[in-house]
């Protein structure tokens, strides 16, 4: 089963080249684009069944043997986040597709967004199989070079201006990113993880101190961790719904896998515990207050995405098994709600003409099937029994409690106060967008003379004209948006087998030595 390691990174790196190909033939583009994405997710599934039945999956890329060579390794944690990514790109595709048809333009899309989009799931996928330092990097530049093609997608003077911003911070981590792998080969002489493992041990503490802190800066920055997330409540409203979805969805969770990875497999012992734990709690607390503070949906939404990734670093931060374990599934379940809701967003504003909450109403009246894309999914991110965001912050703060040091303890007061912080800003929502009565600048249905009030940006899948709000809801967005509320729901029907899958995942990675051996069965040279 080896030979189906790689293949997440090919088949969307060959798609690509072939709808660039394709160019100015739209509808091959979309059937390319549909056939590779469905094929990834089956692959990472069988690669998810095998590495759970048989450990990790190693391919050594060329021929060439670790560590001279490159390692792709489909561990549980790698195989679990390959399911999950997949899955949420194939359904913002279908999202994306059926706006640009619904909008009239299916014959003249913007048809670099296709293989776009395709390298940025390759880059997506190489990060999460890599077992090289420097192959996560190419990884990490793979997806970041995509995602300023996509973040600009129009080119409009808001979105060039968000663009830019994104792409200073980016190449900030990556320099930073850079530098540390640049010391870690200087300190040790290898970048293969397997390898780095005993040589780091070696190393004088000071000297592993400034290489994980390094490292945890790159990360920190893509996984905006505060204070290191200013810039992403402005980047990531500013792009067109589907975009902004998968990058929510999607992007930061690969920095936080990124900090698990290292932080469990390079520098073990909890050296940076305290360090991490006051981080979770800041970015938990600020972010919800950040949310709190919004008019509009798409900025409240990123302020949420900040806050959440505060409970997958209290679970890294732990140390522990059963914290790890909760981070794991916190981070499974928040790729799926996240994306859930910013793909309901983007259905809001398609309705209601826009996202700004004082310039909505009625919305549960006018549109139920709307309320109810939006309100499964708003209750999940906010904890509320018996969905699975309750349950990954129950093991969180389980965790928390059998930990019982006093960072521990905050830590599980600044969940909970951010739970119900969330719930106050998701009521909120419902409250103005959907439950009072219609503002009277909404569009009415099939109302096209309004759409002059949108910006007239090129979205996905469309050419210039702009988008027609107030117009019926297309199947081709509605479906995907209920596949993912669906998929949200059946979390929480699988969350006993989906806990001890997690389980399982953290207490390898807090073993270290099946990683290890899989890439060096004859021990580390």
């Amino acid at each position: 089963m080896t030979y189906l390691v790689p293949l997440p990174v090919v088949m969307p790196l060959l798609g690509a080249a072939l709808t660039l190909l394709l160019l100015g033939r739209p509808r091959a583009q979309r059937w390319v684009s549909l056939t590779v994405l469905t094929a990834t997710v089956a692959v990472a599934a069988t690669l998810l069944v095998r590495s759970s039945l048989d450990g990790p999956l190693v391919v050594e890329v060329g021929g060439w043997v670790a560590p001279l060579g490159i390692v792709l390794v489909a561990d549980q944690l790698a195989a679990l986040m390959l399911v999950v990514s997949a899955s949420v790109t194939l359904c913002v595709l279908v999202y994306s597709i059926g706006q640009g048809m619904a909008d009239g333009n299916e014959e003249t899309p913007l048809s670099v967004y296709h293989p776009t989009y395709l390298v940025l799931t390759a880059g997506v996928c190489n990060a999460f199989l890599s077992g090289d330092l420097f192959n996560l990097y190419v990884g990490f530049e793979i997806l970041l070079v995509a995602s300023y093609v996509l973040l600009t997608l129009g080119s409009t003077e808001t979105r060039i201006r968000a663009g830019t911003t994104y792409v200073v911070v980016s190449l900030l981590s990556s320099v930073i990113f850079l530098v540390a792998i640049g010391l870690v080969y200087a300190a040790t002489g290898t970048l293969n993880l397997a390898q780095l493992v005993d040589r780091l041990d070696a190393l004088p503490d000071d000297i592993r101190m400034v290489l994980q802190g390094m490292l945890l800066l790159a990360f920190g920055i893509k996984a905006a961790v505060f204070p290191l997330s200013a810039w992403l409540p402005d980047s990531y409203p500013t792009a067109p719904a589907p975009v902004t979805a998968v990058f929510a969805g999607l992007l930061t969770k690969v920095g936080v896998y990124a900090i698990i990875r290292t932080e469990t497999l390079l520098f073990p012992g909890g050296r940076t515990a305290t360090l991490l734990l006051v981080t979770a709690v800041l970015t938990m607390v600020v972010g919800i207050l950040g949310a709190v503070a919004q008019s509009d949906i798409k900025r409240l939404l990123s302020f949420t995405l900040i806050s959440h990734i505060g409970y997958m670093l209290f679970g890294v931060g732990l140390t522990s098994a059963l914290g790890l374990s909760a981070a794991i599934f916190y981070v499974v379940h928040h790729i799926t709600i996240q994306t859930t809701l910013f793909l309901a967003a983007g259905l809001v504003e398609r309705r209601g003409g826009s996202t700004a909450l004082d310039r909505l109403g009625g919305l549960a009246r006018l549109s139920p099937l709307l309320a109810v894309l939006f309100f499964v999914p708003a209750l999940n991110l906010a904890g509320i029994p018996p969905f699975s965001g309750f349950l990954g912050k129950l093991g969180l703060v389980q965790a928390g409690i059998d930990d019982g040091g006093v960072l521990a303890w905050i830590l599980v007061a600044g969940g909970l106060l951010t739970s119900l912080l969330t719930l106050y800003a998701i009521a909120r929502v419902w409250n103005l967008a959907f439950w009072r009565a219609p503002h009277p600048d909404m569009p009415r249905e099939g109302d096209a003379d309004r759409a002059a009030r949108t910006d007239g940006a090129i979205k996905p899948g469309q050419g210039g004209a702009a988008p027609q709000t107030g117009a019926v809801m297309p199947g081709l967005m509605i479906a995907p948006t209920v596949a993912l509320v669906v998929f949200g729901l059946v979390l929480t029907l699988v969350a006993g087998p989906l806990f001890d899958l997690s389980t399982d995942a953290a207490n390898d990675l807090l073993r270290r030595t099946p990683y290890v051996e899989a890439v060096f069965p004859g021990g580390t040279p």
